[in-house]
């Protein structure tokens, strides 16, 4: 078995990459894709130390709303409660994965972005489309879809036992 050329590739990468690429005179470490997440070389805010910065790759993230929303448009004509039961259970869901440090305007963005999808599909449903603001829409998302909230901790934290 044979790794495949275009997809494999040795990258620096990690705590002293940055330092080490400086020296020579190239850019800034590369980035990588892997398990949902881009994962960047970044310094820690406080000390200046190496930390992994992982995000959710913005293609999937977009694709994700756009398959929420699609959903939401055909099922625009259920019941409020319905579509934020599920709505809740599929937002949950995409946080219990994509919940970890680092990660949170990604995860603002996914739920603000629900939002916006749903307020679109509920102003669909009638002729009175406008008399649903986004104030209103607002308190049903603070019913409805959870806030955005690292649930998981630093791996640093987490291998250390």
């Amino acid at each position: 078995m044979a790794l495949h050329g275009d997809k494999t590739k040795l990258i620096e990468f990690g705590r002293f990459a940055t330092e080490d690429r400086k020296k020579r005179g190239d850019k800034k470490p590369e980035t990588f894709d892997f398990l949902g997440f881009t994962h960047i070389c970044s310094k820690s805010r406080k000390k200046g130390n190496f930390k992994l910065h992982r995000k959710t790759i913005s293609k999937r993230l977009r694709g994700k709303i756009k398959e929420v929303c699609q959903i939401l448009q055909r099922h625009r004509h259920k019941p409020i409660v319905e579509q934020g039961k599920w709505l809740r259970s599929v937002v949950q869901g995409y946080f219990n994965y994509h919940a970890v440090p680092g990660n949170g305007k990604a995860m603002d963005s996914f739920r603000t972005q629900i939002g916006h999808g749903w307020l679109r599909a509920l102003r669909r449903r009638s002729q009175k489309g406008r008399s649903l603001t986004w104030d209103r829409m607002q308190r049903q998302m603070m019913k409805w879809i959870p806030t955005a909230r690292v649930l998981h901790p630093y791996p640093n934290q987490r291998l250390c036992v």
